[in-house]
């Protein structure tokens, strides 16, 4: 079971880079040779539906993807991570059982798209939906500016951790490639960052107004930045920082340290 869930693991970290590097790819080209702004990450998926065996490419992709929620799973309810039982831990454990269930979502976009079930429209009013239906509930306002708040948090932690090089130590990097390797990553995360930043802001503008259409994702913050002062070179910038970001998923994918779950950790977190 171990080798076999390792390996699911890995490819789902590949499986999240692909589609980084696709929406990265998709947005430099907007900057590069103009057309369309880059969408979310359901568009950076349908771009290849146009390719050979797109459709089994997608399928491929959504197993992955499957991969990468089980290996979240285990990472925040398993502590596969063997993280300590500190408040940044916990916090980080609960980051991942979140990125398990936005991932799940991405999985499901995919593999509606591979099995031609719909789906393969743009995906770039996600964050209205949900913003919208948590503005529906008790103390909506209070709940989506805690989620705005989180979302920059969030972002904080991850710029951080690129800037500072926390993610090496679960990665074990070739001698030979390393140094540029060490780079890609540390891009990656900051840049990756910055631009969740920008959307936990949005987040926080849409609480304060009490207005879902304020919310917005990943091609809202692109669009944010290509608006300011020198907004083409940032965007560009943003655009090769995400596609960095895919690259760190692949980067992950092949020298992480996995140290997949057994039984015996399933039975010990089990409450039964």
């Amino acid at each position: 079971m171990d080798n076999s869930f390792e390996t699911l693991a890995r490819a789902g970290y590949i499986a999240r880079g692909v589609v980084y590097l696709l929406l990265g790819g998709l947005a430099l080209s907007s900057a590069i040779w103009g057309g369309e702004d880059a969408e979310g990450s359901s568009d950076a998926l349908s771009s290849l539906l146009g390719l050979p065996f797109g459709r089994v490419l997608l399928a491929l992709v959504a197993v992955g993807l499957l991969g990468y929620v089980l290996w979240k799973l285990a990472q925040s309810l398993l502590n596969a991570d063997d993280r300590d039982h500190d408040l940044n831990d916990w916090a980080t454990r609960a980051g991942q059982l979140i990125s398990a269930v936005a991932n799940l979502f991405l999985m499901f976009t995919a593999a509606r798209m591979a099995l031609a079930m719909g789906g393969g429209e743009g995906g770039g009013n996600g964050e209205e939906t949900a913003s919208a239906w948590l503005l529906q509930q008790p103390f909506g306002p209070y709940l989506l500016g805690a989620v705005g708040a989180g979302v920059i948090g969030f972002a904080g932690a991850q710029f951080w951790y690129g800037a500072t090089g926390g993610y090496r130590k679960h990665l074990s990097l070739p001698s030979g490639h390393g140094p540029w390797l060490d780079r890609i990553c540390a891009f990656g995360l900051m840049a990756r960052g910055a631009v969740f930043a920008i959307i936990g802001g949005f987040v926080l503008y849409a609480a304060f107004t009490v207005s879902a259409e304020q919310a917005g994702g990943t091609a809202d913050a692109l669009d944010y930045v290509r608006r300011l002062p020198f907004g083409a070179w940032l965007y560009g910038l943003g655009a090769l920082g995400l596609a960095a970001f895919g690259a760190y998923g692949v980067i992950q994918g092949l020298y992480r340290h996995v140290d997949a779950p057994d039984m015996g950790d399933v039975r010990a977190a089990s409450p039964l």
